[in-house]
Formats: structure tokens, C-alpha cells, sequence
């Protein structure tokens, strides 16, 4: 049953107080219509216990803006939610339509560092395009492309009034993969909880690389100097030497910096008995975090995003099953995947509003199992 505003309420007792439910808890279709963002579809959440959210069909169904009772949850960039025809495949393009948000999608068949992955060939041994895509750009194409088949609607199941949306997102080439996420979204009205079940299937008829990463970007006021980051797992691994220098201080904030170098660690995460992995970013001054869910047998790896710079502050938490050095490198190291003609892989994670020092530590105690 429901939470509305500190009570339990039934369908039935509900429907006596309001003409119409969307007066508490609903989605909304909107669009932007200016600049860059021009053309953009939303679909607004409205949960009715305070957390509210954007789902963006035009940006690959990822989370825009989020927020909890008015405060914001994720990290804004200054390129604003840039609408996929303006598209920069080459290198480090990608980040100049990289709006932040909740939730980002790196992938499908590509994420991480830009570059050239050796192993696609075309006839004689000669680098191509096709099949393949040798030349990489950071984090793949799946951010950027339009979902079909949207689909959004409020439904009762009992006493529950539930919120979702669903859609399909297709990478193709001719002469080349043909692979197609589909993503349901869902939250329950008076809970601040989003669920998410992804499923990515090759429609295709060979075998082709399949690198997904979850790029969930968290922001001021949530981090601060007050901030600590909790993990399932063990003491993670620096990625570099820059990473090397923040060791000592990975897990939790500090001021914005003007010269702060990004920081990146791996982190080996232990699921639980159900095969779930956590971390959260909670603020102790608020009282206040988020908390990631995932399912460890498909997303094995985990990467912390950790950037206190002046304007790009943020902590980024990323479940995946790839690391972020690019394709050649997990093909490399032995970690790439792929889907064979026909797969399916389905993906699920959930994200959680921590409201509370006790909400904090029941996670805290599931983190540490």
C-alpha cells in the first residue's frame, strides 16, 4: 500500500480525496524548445513521496534531472541535454552533449575510451568501419539514439498505483551489428525507488561485442565536503596515477578544486545472498543519499567516477560489465563480451532515495554482508 505525505492509503480511500490521482503521483510529456535541447521528449515522474525524475525517450531513455522533496540528486553539465542530432562520434566528441543526469547509457557494442579496436577487419586483414566500428568514440553511440516503441501509462495493481515507461533502443550498420536494448522503467507512487530492467538482444547474424556501462552521475548537494561513499567490496583499485594520488581518500568528498585531476577506481563488489551488489553516496549533513542496486551476474565491474572539480563536481557511480579503457583494451585482457546471434543479456538495477540515518544504515549493514 502507498505512502501519501506520512500515511497509508488504499485505492479506494484515495479516489474519494482526489478527482484525478495525477494530482499526486503521474507522468507528464513535455519537450524542450530551444537551443541545443530543442526537440527533446521528457517523460516527468512524479512519485508522490517527494522524488521526481526525467526520462528521456530522445536521449536513449536515459534519467535526466532528479530530485527529493525539492533538493537535486544529479549532476547538471554546462552542454545542457543536447538533442542526438547533434551527435559528435569522433574521440572525445561524445562529451560535448554529455548533460550529466541521473543515469546515462554507455554502450552497446562500445564504452569507455576512445580508440581503435585492431581486431575489426574487413576482407585481406584491412581495417574497416564495417563490421565493427575500428574507429571508436568514448562511450559508444547508445546516449545518443532515439528510442522507438515508446511506450508510458499509470496503472493500479492492487492498492499500488504504479508509474512506467518502456521503449526500444536499436544500434545498427549495414554490413554490421544489429543489436536493440530494451529498457522498462518503473516506480511505485509513494516509494522513491526507480527500477530499471534492461534487456539487449542480437538481432544480428554474427557474433559482435557487447560492452554496457551505467553511468549514473551524482551531484551538489548530495556531494559536499560531508559526503561518504559506501561500496560492497573490497579496497578498490586506482586506474591510474592520478587515481594512486586520491587512494587515501576515495570514499569520501571534499571541496570544489580548480585544478582537480579525475580520479577513477575499480572496485571488486561481493553480492549478497540474492546476487546483488550496493553502493551510496550519502550525505551526512542532509541526512540524505542514493543508493545503487545491481545484479552482479551480468554487471561485473564496478568504476568510481570521483571529479571535484570547480563546475564538473560530481561522483560518478558505474556499474558495467566492461571496464573504461576501450574495447582493443578489454579485448586485451580477456574481459570483453559478446553476444552470439539471437542473445538475449537482460540487465537489472534499481535506484533508491536513502531518506534518514536509519535508511543509510540498513544499506550500509546489506553493503557490508
Amino acid at each position: 500500500m502507498p505512502k501519501w505525505f506520512g500515511s497509508d492509503w488504499s485505492r479506494a480511500e484515495l479516489t474519494k480525496r482526489v478527482g484525478d490521482v495525477a494530482q499526486v503521483a503521474g507522468i507528464s510529456r513535455l519537450a524542450y524548445t530551444e537551443g541545443p535541447e530543442r526537440g527533446v521528449e521528457v517523460l516527468r515522474f512524479r512519485t508522490g513521496s517527494g522524488l521526481d525524475f526525467d526520462l528521456l525517450p530522445g536521449r536513449g531513455l536515459d534519467l535526466g534531472q532528479a530530485s527529493y522533496n525539492g533538493r537535486p540528486l544529479a549532476w547538471a553539465s554546462p552542454t545542457g541535454v543536447v538533442h542526438a542530432a547533434h551527435y559528435e562520434p569522433e574521440g572525445l566528441g561524445w562529451l560535448r552533449g554529455f548533460g550529466g543526469g541521473l543515469l546515462v547509457t554507455c554502450g552497446l557494442t562500445n564504452a569507455g575510451a576512445p580508440g581503435e579496436d585492431p581486431a575489426a577487419t574487413g576482407p585481406g586483414g584491412a581495417p574497416t568501419e564495417v563490421p565493427g566500428n575500428v574507429r571508436l568514440g568514448l562511450h559508444g553511440r547508445a546516449s545518443y539514439t532515439q528510442a522507438r516503441a515508446v511506450a508510458a501509462d499509470c496503472v493500479w495493481e492492487g492498492d499500488d498505483y504504479l508509474l512506467y515507461a518502456q521503449g526500444r533502443v536499436r544500434e545498427a550498420i549495414v554490413f554490421g551489428e544489429h543489436v536493440e536494448l530494451l529498457r522498462r522503467v518503473q516506480a511505485k507512487a509513494g516509494k522513491s525507488k526507480i527500477n530499471i530492467v534492461d534487456e539487449v538482444t542480437n538481432h544480428g547474424h554474427q557474433s559482435v561485442p557487447h560492452m554496457l556501462l551505467y553511468h549514473c552521475n551524482l551531484g551538489w548537494p548530495l556531494l559536499s565536503e560531508h559526503s561518504r561513499l559506501v561500496v560492497s567490496g573490497g579496497e578498490p583499485e586506482p586506474r591510474d596515477e592520478a587515481a594512486e594520488a586520491g587512494i587515501g581518500e576515495w570514499n569520501i568528498g571534499g571541496p570544489p578544486e580548480a585544478d582537480y585531476p579525475e580520479q577513477v577506481f575499480y572496485h571488486t563488489t561481493i553480492p549478497d545472498e540474492r546476487g546483488s551488489c550496493q553502493a551510496a553516496l550519502y550525505n551526512e549533513q542532509m541526512g540524505l543519499g542514493l543508493g545503487l542496486r545491481w545484479r552482479a551476474a551480468e554487471l561485473d565491474q564496478f568504476a568510481q567516477w570521483k571529479v571535484l572539480a570547480r563546475g564538473t563536481y560530481v561522483c560518478g557511480l558505474e556499474p558495467a560489465n566492461c571496464r573504461v579503457g576501450g574495447r582493443a583494451e578489454e579485448r586485451e585482457a580477456g574481459r570483453l563480451k559478446h553476444l552470439e546471434p539471437g542473445q538475449t543479456v537482460q540487465y537489472v538495477l534499481s535506484l533508491e532515495v536513502l531518506d534518514g540515518p536509519a535508511a543509510m544504515a540498513a544499506f550500509e549493514q546489506e553493503c557490508a554482508r
